[in-house]
């Protein structure tokens, strides 16, 4: 049967390939990620019927139905349709947003199935739709972002083992205050450390992602576990993001870019809200940094 006519869902630079797992329960690619920016609008890739818009994992996905038993789905996409409304190929359907994994600000996290099983969806389209980025050129974005990560941390460690996880004067320091918000004085359990929105985010120190998450008080939530850090066991947590280009089970390195300032969630300007705990304990992150 002939493919059905398909079109790209945003125009930008493939910057992962699909890449399937060998069995169907391990890790994989099982979809492809397109370079996009937050607030580009996406349209649907064939005719088909609206099956799901809503949040996945704290990621808003839009799944469409086609004829053949193909489906099509689109994340992270701020829904402009309901499920159960049809649409046709090249019609809108949302609006990118920050948040999927990439090394870039925004990416389409762009899936196709048949049935149960994962399909490549760049088969759809035929040749000059989307240009696939060599693996020199997605090396030189890395690079970039290392760069640009490097001069962030600015290569000072402290006593403690940390750098600094964004360049920026302390907004509001660890302890009581008077929110912001809603004017109460409650307990601020973390550093709040002023930087433009966009700014790289880098990784106070080595360890593993083991939380990803976004809620309405912290927004785009980050979790690293780092292990034994200068004899002590230590957590960070990296709160309002932009988005991150780091996933949970993703091992960073310290001073690696891991995402980008932003005002998500309870926020009142663009900041970096940095939480650590020192062997289980909420810490004070100020004494800990250079």
């Amino acid at each position: 049967m002939a493919a059905p006519k398909a079109v790209a869902p945003v125009l930008g630079d493939i910057v992962r390939r699909f890449d399937p797992p060998d069995q169907p329960w391990l890790a994989g690619h099982r979809g492809v990620d397109i370079e996009g920016t937050a607030g580009q609008v996406v349209v649907a890739a064939m005719d088909g019927t609206v099956s799901f818009a809503g949040m996945v994992a704290g990621r808003p996905v839009i799944t469409l139905q086609h004829d053949g038993g193909l489906s099509t789905t689109y994340e992270p996409v701020e829904a402009a349709v309901g499920a159960g409304q049809r649409v046709a190929a090249g019609q809108p359907i949302g609006t990118l947003v920050a948040g999927h994994a990439c090394p870039l600000q925004a990416c389409l996290h762009w899936g196709l199935r048949d049935g149960s099983t994962y399909l490549d969806p760049l088969s759809l389209l035929g040749a000059g739709h989307i240009r696939l980025i060599s693996d020199k050129e997605m090396q030189e974005i890395r690079d970039r972002a290392a760069r640009l990560a490097q001069l962030t941390a600015g290569g000072k460690v402290s006593a403690s083992g940390l750098v600094s996880p964004v360049t920026g004067e302390v907004s509001s320091p660890y302890g009581w205050r008077v929110h912001p918000i809603d004017g109460v004085t409650r307990f601020h359990d973390g550093l709040d450390i002023a930087a433009a929105c966009g700014s790289p985010i880098v990784a106070a120190a080595s360890g593993v992602v083991t939380e990803s998450s976004s809620n309405t008080g912290y927004g785009n939530r980050l979790v690293v576990d780092h292990g034994t850090v200068a004899g002590h066991q230590l957590r960070t947590s990296y709160n309002h993001a932009e988005s991150y280009v780091v996933s949970v089970g993703d091992r960073v390195e310290q001073g690696q870019l891991i995402g980008w300032v932003g005002s998500t969630g309870a926020s009142t300007g663009c900041h970096l809200h940095f939480q650590t705990w020192v062997d289980g304990q909420l810490t004070d992150p100020e004494g800990l940094l250079p």
